[in-house]
């Protein structure tokens, strides 16, 4: 046998166990019993120490030496290994061990300090986490930026300060849009009403079938926090439910069936190659949000949605599709980022980046951070946070060890504005098929430009190919500009 085929053979299981280690997150967030959370932190560890040997066998350099790959696909396969190779034999089994223990930990302690407004609960357990993510980053930066090398599991190619340089181009339109819609004249109303949860998750599959997920590979569940797991054959949604706001239902599955379809539409034989999964975060998320946003939030959409939540609702208290589009798109100065309107979500994200990036660098402590954060959001939002859950505690990400993971959100708005001027340009159409609930020419176009390529290209040079032309923001703040200019006749 050559060293490729060796090389891939080996890689399959590595990527199989990934899946078996992923799919107990799953479980842990969705239908474990609460008792078990030390019992899968247990667990948890040891499949990292298994996927890290495995992932720094030596065998892997031996093969990587002699492999001759023929293919792009090849190539590309056997440059990922390779980065996985040297970035992970940098870390040390303990430390990896350590980290996957600790946040399967994290995680259950944040969401009961959540559930009572307790930061001072979560704190010590989020400083034992940062001060291990601190040690990986300098383990893999060699010298060079801590917060960079943890970027780079969910951005390659990406730096803070490239980031930090396109947000600060975003802001100032971003901020001026936002005042000028809160001083406008015109507000939309707002949903009011009882929403039962189980009506709410019937039309949230329906919503979901609208944009093409593929039941025979996916199911939906309740979840603390929407997320979507799995890949290949195996990739599930949540979502979460809240009796007055059905929009946080259907948006956040919407939201989750573009990071599931995404995984669903890599070609199938990439499957259990570093190639079988979403390329980079930002490139995910551009699916995420051009499914609940461009199309999801977008006047054709909306008006066959106001049609099925009528009737699923024996009525609403907004009576004009107009109306009860410019209702989906309300603009208001609230506190939870995966609530947010498309005008300040990316403004959310921001401040997240910026607080981690200082924690990273050790600017910033974990007992000064809720200070820090009320602080920030004062600033950025002109309203003081009322509540911890409302504030700090009300994302999981730190908690299970993301940091670098955040900026990948609003990085990913972007990619979609990009995205979605190239698709309106190829299916003009695309609006008469959305007003009749069917998002299949986009889902398609999708597909075809960006999903099917999984991990192929770089994330540039995947955004580049399917939107035809250089990234920037100019795109998505365009857009932003011309469909809330309209809602609120600015």
């Amino acid at each position: 046998m050559s060293a490729l085929t060796d090389l891939l053979a080996f890689q399959r299981q590595t990527e199989a166990l990934s899946s078996v280690a992923e799919r107990l997150g799953w479980d842990q967030e969705t239908v474990m019993p609460r008792g078990a959370t030390e019992q899968r932190a247990e667990e948890m560890g040891a499949m990292e120490e298994v996927l890290h040997e495995r992932r720094t066998d030596p065998r892997l350099g031996e093969w990587l030496d002699g492999a001759d790959p023929q293919t792009d696909a090849d190539r590309r396969a056997v440059d990922l290994i390779a980065r996985d190779f040297a970035r992970t034999s940098r870390v040390p089994a303990r430390l990896a061990s350590e980290l996957a223990r600790l946040t399967s930990l994290a995680q259950g302690i944040w969401a009961e300090a959540r559930a009572k407004d307790a930061p001072e609960d979560f704190l010590p357990t989020l400083d034992q986490v940062l001060m291990l993510k601190r040690e990986e980053a300098a383990a893999l930066a060699d010298g060079g930026d801590l917060y960079d090398a943890l970027l780079e599991d969910y951005e390659p190619g990406m730096t803070g300060a490239r980031l930090a340089s396109l947000f600060d181009a975003m802001r100032p339109r971003l901020v001026t849009l936002r005042d000028d819609v809160l001083g406008a004249d015109r507000q939309p109303q707002p949903l009011s009403g009882h929403f039962p949860q189980e009506t709410q998750l019937r039309l949230a599959r329906s919503c979901a079938t609208a944009f093409g997920y593929d039941w025979t590979r996916g199911r939906i569940d309740l979840a603390v926090h929407p997320f979507s797991s799995g890949r290949w054959q195996d990739s599930r949604i949540t979502t979460r439910v809240v009796e007055t706001d059905p929009f946080n239902c259907i948006y956040s599955t919407i939201h989750e069936v573009g990071h599931s379809s995404y995984e669903l539409g890599i070609d199938p034989d990439y499957a259990f190659t570093p190639l079988g999964r979403g390329v980079s975060m930002g490139v995910h998320e551009s699916q995420s949000r051009i499914y609940e946003n461009q199309m999801g939030r977008g006047r054709a959409f909306t008006g066959w949605l106001f049609e099925r939540m009528s009737e699923a609702f024996d009525g609403l208290n907004i009576t004009d599709p107009d109306a009860f589009y410019a209702t989906v798109n309300r603009v208001t100065p609230g506190y939870i980022r995966t609530e947010s309107d498309e005008v300040q979500y990316n403004l959310h994200v921001m401040l997240r980046f910026d607080l981690e990036r200082d924690l990273i660098s050790g600017r910033l402590d974990t007992r000064d951070l809720v200070e820090a954060w009320n602080a920030r959001f004062l600033k950025d939002f002109g309203v003081a946070v009322d509540r911890p859950a409302n504030g700090l505690l009300q994302d999981v990400h730190w908690a299970v060890g993301l940091f670098g993971y955040f900026p990948t959100y609003a990085l990913g708005n972007v990619y979609a504005g990009c995205l979605n001027q190239a698709l309106r340009a190829d299916v003009p159409d695309l609006d008469e098929a959305l007003a009749r609930g069917d998002a299949t020419p986009g889902t398609e176009w999708l597909r075809e430009n960006l999903q099917r390529h999984g991990g192929l290209m770089t994330p540039t040079e995947v955004i580049e190919t399917a939107s035809g032309g250089p990234i920037g923001p100019e795109p998505l703040l365009d857009y932003l500009e011309e469909k809330f200019g309209r809602i609120y006749a600015l």
